[in-house]
């Protein structure tokens, strides 16, 4: 793929992104500001008199028609600024960046355990297609693509923490701190939401691997004299591999979204714990903020996926 052809392919999807983004900010604005409730009397308090209400409401733009505050909103976030907490009066975006790390590492620990998990079982379950080995991998995804991931973390929390003292329940220790103890508290929260990614992959993986097995190419390596191991390791797996790039930043997104109840049952203070702490005490600048910056982050994973995938199959023409 030539850098011309690559470089219009790139600009071309970052225009596509446009009007989602433009969708995603209309329905974060209107999601949020069809909750019942007044934002300034939130911040001020349930004491706050009528005349203090309004004067916030004011200052906070609530007393302009609706199109007129969502224009005044947007313009605001495309400066970077995502408004301010209605609690304490502190950035929202300072609040959600602070958390954010502590979000990420979880997340890319689970997509870790899912690769070295998945990836594995994938080729066991294609390479022993119809044996014993295949229908306990088969049985093994389907329950973990059935058992939420919060429930599974609570099911690791007493096994391995409270019967087996393997690991801590819960609390966060940052990694420039200890490095030993951050990575004992991410153990479990971690492997709890990566294995139903596991699980995705090893499927994929399977299906993908058995579907290059039966290509031309590898029959022709096989009448060549190639053996088993040799088809599977060296032609077949490098392009059966393609589909998990796809799916494994599709998880990865995902993982953002689904890891909010796992770190408030592991009480880890990233960017769910802000979320539903936002949510339960109605600080409606907070959660308009973070599932912004939220959304914002799965569209740009989405687009590194497809513009990695389209770099690592030649097949694919983006001309």
């Amino acid at each position: 793929m030539g850098d011309g052809v690559f470089g219009r392919y790139l600009v071309r999807r970052i225009f596509l992104m446009v009007p989602v983004v433009f969708l995603v900010t209309v329905m974060v604005f209107l999601m949020l500001h069809l909750i019942p409730g007044d934002p300034a009397r939130v911040a001020l308090g349930e004491e706050a008199t009528p005349k203090a209400v309004a004067a916030l409401r004011v200052q906070m733009g609530l007393n302009l028609p609706l199109p007129a505050q969502y224009l005044h909103w947007v313009g605001q976030v495309v400066q970077g600024n995502f408004g301010r907490s209605l609690l304490d009066g502190t950035s929202v975006l300072k609040d959600v960046l602070q958390a954010l790390p502590v979000t990420f590492e979880i997340t890319v620990l689970a997509i870790l355990t899912a690769l070295l998990v998945g990836i594995p079982v994938g080729i066991i379950a294609a390479r022993l297609r119809g044996s014993l080995a295949d229908w306990i991998a088969t049985i093994l995804a389907l329950a973990a693509l059935s058992i939420p991931a919060f429930w599974l973390g609570i099911l690791f929390i007493l096994y391995f923490a409270v019967r087996l003292h393997m690991f801590p329940a819960g609390g966060y220790v940052p990694i420039t701190k200890n490095l030993g103890a951050n990575l004992a508290l991410m153990v479990l929260p971690s492997v709890s939401l990566g294995l139903r990614s596991a699980a995705v992959i090893a499927r994929m993986l399977r299906g993908s691997l058995l579907e290059v097995l039966g290509a031309d190419f590898v029959r022709t390596a096989r009448a060549k004299g190639v053996s088993e191991r040799r088809a599977l390791w060296r032609h077949a797996l490098r392009n059966a591999l393609l589909p998990v790039v796809t799916v494994g930043g599709l998880e990865f997104a995902g993982l953002l979204g689904g890891v909010v109840i796992t770190e408030q049952i592991f009480g880890i203070p990233g960017m769910g714990q802000l979320l539903v702490n936002a949510i339960l005490q109605r600080d409606i600048t907070t959660v308009q903020g973070e599932v912004l910056f939220i959304a914002l982050i799965v569209l740009i994973v989405n687009l590194l996926t497809d513009l990695s995938y389209s770099l690592l199959d030649p097949r694919i023409q983006v001309a």
